[in-house]
């Protein structure tokens, strides 16, 4: 199972992304299961809204809520606990409240590789991280 972060599913969904074709290529050669959270959809559904892109928006969400392109893990009142106790401790490195999701989801699957294209993500520690 690959962990799909934010900046991954704006550079596949928008092709002026500098990282599109990188990201793009990555995704048709990939053939491993997909596994994404709600903290990251919001976040990708608001980046695009903000970039001035709602009906890419109203699509992408289409297809991530109705789990067509990665399964979607709803993050539990846990893990938000925890996920504040880890932000208090890395907000200073830069990390967001979303990547402290991200890295509890990380750790509770037990997944060992994420498309990301955050920096953070090289910072989880013992995580393969793609493209």
């Amino acid at each position: 199972m690959i962990f799909v972060d934010t900046g991954a599913w704006f550079a596949r969904s928008v092709p002026s992304d500098p990282n599109h074709d990188r990201v793009t290529s990555w995704f048709a050669s990939n053939s491993e299961p997909l596994i994404t959270s709600d903290y990251c959809v919001d976040e990708t559904l608001t980046l695009l809204v903000a970039r001035k892109r709602l009906r890419l928006s109203i699509e992408i969400g289409r297809l991530l809520f109705d789990e067509s392109l990665a399964q979607m893990h709803f993050i539990a009142s846990d893990q938000i606990r925890r996920a504040w106790i880890l932000f208090q401790s890395r907000a200073s490195d830069g990390w967001s409240f979303t990547d402290c999701t991200s890295k509890i989801v990380i750790d509770d699957l037990d997944i060992k590789t994420a498309l990301a294209l955050d920096a953070h993500f090289q910072q989880f520690g013992n995580l393969l991280v793609v493209p």
